[in-house]
């Protein structure tokens, strides 16, 4: 009986001992030491690839934002603020009940087919509006001259890059919005257009975020 119970007690302490060992090594040593090594080494990737202006995170260099005015009574979709460079369409992302603050949290494609009737409407409106919205008395911008980013949304619908050939549509409206000469928004553009990634893979992009914030910065300076 007392072997038993001697047996048993052993058993027990070595049951806990091992609980114990795992759990400080699995739960406390090993996250301490992944956590930095990717902070040490990978710093941007481990924090969200943040982007900052005015010494606060304003977003992620990954993820879209939407530059619209607020909602109003009676609007189920907000109207786009010009002053501002416009992204990829959103189509496709539904909404979010969770949290409303952040209304790109939700990630999805429209799902439709090439021939879908639904998403060709979408595109002839999408590229109407673009066409509208970016003309200015001294600048017209042709349906030819439209890329399909600027009609289309991504297959998240985060994309939060554009075309040069999509930004450089919106040059004139910008500066128009802002009271700003035309040369200084191209430049901003030219500025902030990134190549291939290693010279060969993707395509040359903008990143929106990045460019409104210099914009941002320009219209303070002037």
């Amino acid at each position: 009986m007392n072997n038993s119970v001697s047996n048993t007690a052993r058993l027990l302490g070595a049951g806990l001992r091992a609980l114990l060992v795992l759990t400080l090594v699995t739960g406390v040593i090993y996250p301490l030491v992944v956590t930095g090594i990717a902070q040490g080494l990978f710093n941007d990737n481990a924090n969200g690839s943040e982007i900052k202006a005015d010494g606060k995170v304003v977003g992620s260099s990954l993820i879209g934002q939407a530059y619209n005015l607020p909602l109003k009574k009676g609007e189920e979709t907000p109207a786009p603020d010009l002053k501002w460079f416009q992204g990829r369409p959103q189509n496709g992302l539904g909404t979010n009940s969770v949290n409303t603050q952040y209304k790109l949290i939700l990630s999805g494609a429209t799902n439709r087919s090439g021939d879908n009737e639904e998403l060709i409407q979408w595109v002839k409106d999408a590229k109407a509006a673009v066409v509208k919205d970016n003309s200015t008395p001294d600048y017209k911008v042709k349906p030819s001259e439209v890329p399909a980013d600027a009609v289309t949304s991504s297959g998240s619908g985060l994309d939060p890059a554009i075309s040069p050939q999509y930004a450089d549509i919106q040059v004139h409206r910008v500066a128009e919005k802002n009271g700003l000469p035309v040369a200084q928004v191209q430049k901003l553009v030219d500025e902030h257009t990134e190549g291939r990634t290693l010279g060969f893979m993707g395509e040359p992009r903008v990143n929106v975020l990045e460019l409104n914030i210099a914009l941002k910065d320009l219209v303070a300076k002037s």
